[in-house]
């Protein structure tokens, strides 16, 4: 019926080691993305206009929280992933966690992922829903962009949260 929740309350580990939580963020819009570091295009593409939302915001920046979870726990360590979500922007918070506790958040929003091996390849890729999630300040769910959105799309909307606050 499209009127199931999306989204809730979750707890995972930060790329500093330390367990964080959506309502750590409650104050701050909060932009969601599900992917992983070694994702060779989408996940970086939309990375990057989630940075540039929050530089196109300006001052209103500092007032949004961009959060990375990656789908691949097996070999996205907190280690791995602090440089990966830095090189798009410092504020990036990257979370990780258990098997489970990753499943447990990605059915919450209703994001599907699974490992695939290409024929012939000695690796993996993570097939995912990749949209971002925005969660407003009172850490309710807002809406999503879907991939490839534009920062500028992305900002107009975060705008309009930032202002109804």
């Amino acid at each position: 019926s499209g009127k199931v929740p999306v989204g809730g309350p979750f707890t995972l580990t930060d790329q500093h080691g330390k367990r964080a939580s959506l309502a750590d963020f409650r104050g701050r819009i909060v932009m969601l993305y599900f992917g992983y570091t070694f994702c060779p295009d989408v996940c970086p593409t939309d990375l990057y206009a989630i940075a540039e939302t929050i530089r196109l915001l300006g001052a209103d920046g500092a007032r949004v929280q961009p959060v990375f979870v990656t789908l691949d726990p097996e070999r996205d360590t907190p280690a791995r992933m602090g440089p990966y979500v830095a090189s798009f922007d410092p504020r990036f918070v990257a979370l990780t966690g258990s098997e489970k506790e990753i499943r447990e958040v990605a059915t919450s929003y209703k994001v599907f992922f699974e490992k695939v091996r290409p024929p012939g390849a000695d690796y993996y890729l993570i097939d995912h829903t990749a949209f971002t999630y925005v969660i407003d300040a009172r850490g309710n769910y807002a809406g999503f962009f879907p991939p490839g959105s534009s920062g500028d799309r992305m900002t107009k909307l975060v705008r309009e949260l930032l202002a109804a606050k």
